[in-house]
């Protein structure tokens, strides 16, 4: 029976070597193994690794792979892979299919190409991969896939999985010891939870081909405001068109073959945007099927004569693409810590962790907003359609009631007309969930989790997470030390509550994040608002931001800062691409049609002159495009000399890049959108924003 046409049950996870399949394929003793390896982080001995490798390798070739490769995530933002066969020389020309426990645990990829940030140099190639056993392999075009960590040499983390991992073991570690101190006895550990919804752009590949622009860079450098956006409001949640309709049910067949919780799909709101969202699972899972979901939308897409765009925002005057993090903590036994109690104690449990969430976000606000600075977020981030660059958390009007009584020691009047006192053993029942959903929130708590919803659609969501877990085992970790040694602990519990809400208060906001006396308001709580990438990314090594996650055993300071050099070496590398990109389409396509448009404007106003005919539309279209081709040619021989002289400084380089090619950029665009608007159809170039945003697709 093919994978088509087996029920969806029998089709989820087919391709993953997971628990159940272990649990058939493996002896009873390494099964067991395996299982202590995931939860107590155990080595597993080569005769065990050598039957998982065994039995993996029996079941891939069942499948038709015949190779395998490690797969992991370096510090590119995408995935990478290198693939061997299962072939081993077996004498007279023959060949057995073989896989060993040491190819299994161990790679060594070159490592030479791939960015490291000052951690090593160039020549220093070799590079590690090791098998992260807590993610399952699974089979992906004929080959075995291993997700695996990635490091150097020398020991350093160069991939996006290690850190995260270390993140999850920290607030892990830090929140059983809370647990401990509410009498929680079982609990042996706490998995941070995550469900990314991902957005992205469906467009037809032929007129995709056309646009020299959105294969370089994945959006449009240039294009005029279509005669309809997204004014009607139309699209968003509307009838899915057929062509698309089946992409996704392709995806979904994709992505349930590979285990990849996919749960919902719909149109948004911009014409041609969609979006995908998973149901919740662990972080390091969902970090890996997220990379998986972004490549297989890439895949099928392809395959259904479409292009999938995940830039942030592929069009000017229309919603960008975010992809929204919905992050909480669980027990190992399913409980969400997060989600309100039905008891005193659970609330006060609750209350507590509400605490430190509230108070890290205040606290490394500035590191949270770094780990979503790239350069195409710069475009959706505070444009009215995403959250504004200024980090706050949005808790909904009850449970905002809740903390101002706490912080001013008074009755609690709920909005459902009950009034109830305060205090660690009487807290009232916190309904979940019992508000309106704040869209222009950039940290909204949503009932029993919060949604982070700053991050690109393009990028990873390891960075993120790394901060959102370290952050909060930071701040549990102060909130165990103080009360392991408490004499009274309610009243000590309560104190900490009380004291800590009111401190940072500051970073609680339930209004409309769109309105701009908002900015006005956050100056004045003294937040922190980087509006671009090249504001935010130095907090990346600021020193509280670097003893947070050396702190914790994250990132050592040299890891720190080669993240810091990559993402500022990638800022730059993307101006010049996008500059580069721009001037080849403004002297090989632009400049040349309107020139040659120019002069058919030029010879009807001169025909119509000589019959005596009117000609003052003619007149007037040739001086418009005689005056703009001029001023656009002008403005790409100065983007031109200043792309030149970029500085070496990669620090000097970014700031450059911001303060100058961009502009230059925005003025050159400006011309060619306004020459656009009087130019004949048939006379522009490329496709325009009518045909790639209402092509029948």
């Amino acid at each position: 029976m093919s994978s088509k046409e087996l029920r969806l049950p029998e089709l989820f996870g087919c391709m993953v070597f997971n628990e159940e399949t272990m649990r058939q394929r493996l002896s009873g003793a390494s099964y067991e193994a395996w299982k202590q390896s995931v939860s107590d982080g155990t080595q597993l001995d080569l005769h065990t690794a050598d039957e998982i490798a065994e039995a993996m390798k029996n079941w891939a070739i069942e499948k038709g792979a015949t190779h395998y490769t490690h797969w992991f995530q370096p510090m590119t933002g995408v995935t990478a892979e290198k693939h061997d066969s299962f072939i081993t020389p077996a004498g007279r020309g023959r060949v057995i299919m073989d896989f060993s426990g040491k190819e299994l645990v161990r790679g060594e990829p070159d490592a030479s190409s791939f960015p490291s940030g000052g951690l090593r140099a160039t020549f220093e190639a070799r590079g590690y991969t090791a098998w992260d056993p807590t993610s399952f392999a699974f089979i992906k075009e004929g080959s075995l896939c291993i997700p695996t960590v990635f490091c150097s040499y020398s020991g350093h983390a160069l991939d996006k999985k290690t850190p995260l991992l270390r993140s999850m073991e920290a607030v892990s570690r830090q929140s059983v010891r809370i647990l401990r101190l509410f009498g929680d006895s079982e609990t042996r550990g706490v998995i941070p939870q995550v469900g990314p919804e991902q957005e992205y752009f469906l467009l037809d590949k032929e007129l995709y081909k056309q646009r020299e622009d959105l294969i370089m860079t994945g959006r449009t450098l240039f294009g005029a405001k279509p005669p309809r956006g997204q004014e009607l409001e139309d699209h968003y949640y509307g009838s899915i068109r057929p062509r698309v309709a089946a992409y996704m049910a392709d995806l979904d067949n994709e992505l349930w073959k590979l285990g990849v919780l996919s749960k919902t799909k719909h149109n948004e709101v911009a014409p041609s945007q969609h979006e995908m969202a998973p149901i919740y699972t662990d972080c390091n899972s969902a970090c890996d099927q997220n990379q998986i979901t972004m490549e297989m939308m890439k895949k099928v897409a392809d395959r259904h004569g479409l292009v999938c765009l995940l830039h942030e925002k592929p069009f000017a005057g229309v919603n960008g693409s975010g992809k929204h993090d919905n992050w909480s903590l669980a027990t190992d036994d399913g409980q969400n810590l997060f989600r309100p109690g039905s008891t005193p104690r659970q609330n006060a449990r609750f209350l507590l962790f509400l605490t430190a969430f509230i108070k890290g976000v205040d606290e490394y606000q500035d590191m949270l907003r770094a780990t979503v600075a790239i350069p195409g977020n710069d475009h959706r981030l505070g444009a009215q359609e995403a959250p504004p660059a200024v980090v706050s958390i949005f808790l909904g009007e009850e449970l905002s009631a809740v903390v101002d009584s706490i912080i001013n020691d008074t009755d609690y009047h709920s909005t459902r007309k009950r009034t109830l006192q305060i205090g660690v053993d009487v807290l009232p029942p916190i309904p979940m969930d019992n508000t309106d959903r704040n869209r222009t929130s950039p940290m909204a708590f949503t009932g029993n989790k919060f949604e982070f919803r700053m991050l690109g659609s393009s990028m990873s969501i390891s960075g993120p997470n790394i901060v959102l877990n370290t952050m909060m085992a930071e701040e549990l970790k102060q909130f165990a030390d103080e009360l392991e040694g408490s004499a009274d602990f309610d009243a000590d519990l309560s104190a900490v509550i009380r004291r800590e809400l009111s401190a940072h208060r500051r970073i609680i906001f339930d209004g409309n994040g769109y309105d701009e006396s908002w900015l006005a308001e956050a100056r004045l709580r003294g937040l922190d608002n980087y509006p671009t990438a090249v504001d935010a990314l130095p907090a990346y090594i600021r020193e509280k931001n670097i003893d947070l996650f050396t702190g914790h055993n994250i990132y050592t300071r040299e890891e720190v800062y080669a993240r810091y050099n990559i993402h500022v070496e990638n800022y730059t590398a993307t101006m010049e691409i996008e500059a580069r990109t721009m001037i080849d389409m403004l002297r090989k396509e632009i400049l040349p049609a309107v020139s040659c448009y120019g002069i058919t404007l030029c010879e009807a106003y001169e025909r119509k002159k000589a019959l005596g005919l009117p000609h003052r539309h003619e007149e007037n279209y040739a001086r418009n495009n005689s005056l703009l081709t001029d001023s656009l040619s002008d403005a790409c021989g100065k983007l031109e000399k200043d792309l030149r002289h970029v500085p070496e400084d990669p620090e000097e380089a970014m700031l450059y890049c911001h303060n100058v090619i961009v502009p230059d950029m925005q003025e050159c665009r400006s011309y060619a959108d306004q020459l656009e608007t009087i130019t004949a159809r048939d006379a522009w170039p490329f496709p325009v924003y009518s045909d790639l945003l209402f092509s029948e697709i």
